[in-house]
């Protein structure tokens, strides 16, 4: 389970992609202006009339959140998504002169990709037809036992999730191999609390979801009655799925998500579903194990279908294809997508323009073909040698901060130590790109290539099973907005998008970057010492190097972050679920530390000049935690942070800085705090 730096937003989702009207290809719109390049250390950000020391996050941000408003067709603002517009536009030019002028096969085909996904006019003129054929095959099942045939097909050539999740990933107990893996899933809502739980405002989103579902049914025409029947059916073939599931908290134990079986043990935990049929629907007939991440799940999946005529199962898929389809149809599904997906569950007030929606699509389906040329414009090789110093400045502060701890014995620390040193550090972009020569793109049809590529994707998953592991694989595109660490394969990546101003700016000062990317490269390294990542040694497999007295005080120190972070509000009424986003949490707490005792090791080896130089009258520790503080400078609607708080790792931007900094005593004393303001409590936790 990989962990990144922050969350993909769900509007940039292609899953639930909406689109609206813009021109055609190589035209310019005052919807595809350029975005202004975002400002690293913003003298206009801050709030000088605030006290630092009773809240860092108005005074770091509160200029900005004033003169800043979430656009319309988002339902979250902040510096991440500053940079991700402008990362977009960029690569919206690229795919705009390579669907007119492409200059080599490989920008041939995306362009082709774009130019087909821009073509509002022919996907309204189809309607429904280009998904007509999949839903007549649904519709013609004569028995339960079709369907892991019919499952095996929609995931593995149509690209369409359905029931569960199957793939690949590494051994956690041998990580040089590569096996097969089954995961819970099934589900519309986002989280199974969304099924079970009696809140007003989860009431209401089932209300609304279940009047999706029936426009959704009755746009293929179905009668209203027929369309709420099958509604009905889907609500409760999904709440069973819902209870079965396991929540995301208990999931955040690596143990609780591998269970090797072999294949006669899981059919004989599932008799009414014949595995050897739907693995050689996928091609993998000849697979004998697999991790079965949550073994209770696939337990209620059997007695669903035994307890669910065809006819629910039918209205299941076919709402499982719909769902897929929807943002690439006609305008009346993008609508009622929107309006659900969008405006009633997480505050969108408009739908994205075409341009942006078709651009996040290209790059989810050939990231590393648009990558390699994206990054060829945007990613000087200067920007890799300079990163690259500072992860060499983390890890060493990083192994300070280890050797310093007074809870952990010496024993442990070398055992840290050694997994610290084993850390691979990729920067920027892929060693190798991905070859792309097996994927066709068709002419005017979007639903076809859209499932190609997804077919393509699920391919590449599967023909790695039963192989050594790719240690060079990423599983970001280059220009993505984000990091992220892997626990399997003990590595940190940092794709090119995130090496921009505001978090990355060759032209400022150590205390501006070590205080923005070099948090980001803290935090990454940290989670790698996490309440999941320190499950994991040096090799990314899955085993205790802890001595057990170590272990017990740093689930104390954890505790105590849970705690505190429980404590945090997000949207009026809804608070931080601390358990959640304990790992988020620990590596943003961590990140912070080495990243300042980093920038301390460059200034003292500069000389004492360079500690006590001001720009714009701050020190250089106040720089760092400015810039810090900055990077986490959002809006975000309230509808989004109830959605947020019960499915993201990460803590809203507030908390991510004001619960950081509370826990810094280097943040009090480089504002002058004294020991009681909120900033500065009497009592703070601290894990790394």
């Amino acid at each position: 389970m990989n962990v990144a730096f922050a969350q993909q937003s769900m509007a940039t989702d292609p899953g639930t992609a909406r689109m609206v009207d813009t021109p055609s290809v190589g035209s310019a719109s005052e919807s595809a202006t350029q975005p202004p390049a975002p400002r690293s250390f913003d003298l206009d950000a801050i709030d000088k009339s605030a006290n630092p020391c009773t809240d860092f996050y108005q005074y770091a941000c509160g200029n900005w959140v004033k003169t800043h408003a979430i656009p319309p067709d988002q339902t979250k603002w902040g510096r991440f998504n500053e940079l991700g517009e402008r990362n977009r536009w960029l690569l919206y030019q690229h795919l705009q002169a390579a669907a007119t002028h492409p200059k080599t096969p490989l920008q041939q085909k995306y362009g082709e990709f774009y130019a087909i996904c821009m073509d509002k006019a022919q996907a309204d003129a189809l309607g429904y037809q280009p998904i007509a054929p999949l839903l007549k095959q649904v519709s013609a099942l004569t028995s339960r036992d079709q369907l892991p045939v019919i499952i095996a097909q929609l995931q593995s050539y149509d690209g369409t999730p359905a029931l569960f999740d199957f793939g690949a990933q590494q051994d956690n107990k041998d990580a040089t191999q590569e096996i097969a893996v089954a995961g819970q899933g099934g589900l519309g809502l986002p989280d199974r609390s969304y099924y079970l739980e009696d809140g007003q405002r989860t009431v209401m989103i089932r209300q609304a979801y279940l009047a999706y579902l029936s426009s959704m049914f009755q746009l293929i025409g179905d009668t209203p009655a027929d369309a709420q029947k099958e509604a009905d059916q889907v609500m409760t073939i999904e709440t069973v799925l819902a209870r079965n599931s396991t929540p995301r908290t208990d999931l955040r134990d690596p143990e609780n998500r591998y269970h090797l079986l072999r294949l006669t043990q899981l059919q004989a935990l599932t008799p009414d579903f014949n595995w050897n049929a739907y693995l050689s629907g996928i091609g993998l007939q000849h697979l004998t194990s697999l991790n079965v991440s949550a073994p209770v799940f696939f337990l209620g999946m059997n007695t669903l279908i035994q307890d669910q005529d065809l006819e629910a199962w039918k209205s299941y898929l076919r709402w499982k294809i719909l769902r897929a389809a929807a943002p690439h149809l006609s305008s009346a599904f993008v609508d009622a997508s929107f309006d659900f997906y969008g405006k009633t569950l997480l505050g969108q007030k408009e739908d994205q323009a075409r341009w942006k929606r078709c651009t996040v699509l290209t790059d989810h389906a050939m990231g590393e073909a648009v990558g390699q040329d994206w990054v060829a414009q945007n990613f000087p090789p200067s920007s890799q040698a300079s990163m690259e110093k500072l992860v060499a400045a983390l890890e060493n502060a990083m192994k300070q901060d280890i050797q310093s701890l007074p809870w952990m014995t010496a024993e442990t620390k070398q055992q840290a130590e050694i997994k610290l040193a084993a850390i691979r550090n990729k920067i920027g972009y892929p060693e190798h790109w991905r070859d792309y020569s097996k994927l066709t793109v068709e002419p005017h049809a979007l639903i076809a290539n859209v499932h190609r590529a997804d077919a393509f994707k699920f391919r590449h998953e599967l023909d790695k099973i039963g192989k050594p592991v790719d240690e060079k694989e990423w599983h970001m595109t280059p220009p993505t907005v984000n990091a992220y660490y892997s626990p399997s394969m003990n590595d940190i990546n940092f794709p090119a998008g995130i090496l921009q101003p505001p978090f990355f700016d060759p032209t400022q000062n150590a205390a501006v970057n070590f205080g923005a990317i070099g948090v980001v490269i803290g935090h990454e390294m940290t989670h790698g010492f996490d309440d999941n990542g320190s499950r994991y040694d040096g090799k990314g497999n899955l085993r205790m190097w802890w001595a057990p007295a170590d272990r017990k005080a740093f689930e104390e120190r954890t505790a105590c972050e849970v705690k505190e972070y429980n404590g945090f509000e997000t949207a009026p009424g809804t608070n931080l679920n601390g358990k959640l986003t304990l790992g988020e949490n620990t590596a943003d707490n961590g990140g912070l530390r080495i990243a300042y005792q980093a920038l301390m090791n460059t200034l003292q080896s500069e000389g004492p000049e360079a500690m006590g130089q001001k720009v714009d009258g701050y020190t250089p520790e106040q720089q760092f935690f400015i810039s810090f503080g900055q990077i986490w400078c959002s809006k975000q609607t309230n509808a989004s942070m109830r959605v947020s708080a019960k499915v993201d790792p990460h803590s809203i931007g507030k908390w991510r800085i004001n619960g950081t900094v509370q826990n810094s005593e280097e943040f009090g004393k480089a504002f002058g705090c004294t020991q009681g303001q909120p900033m500065m409590p009497a009592n703070s936790c601290r894990v790394w």
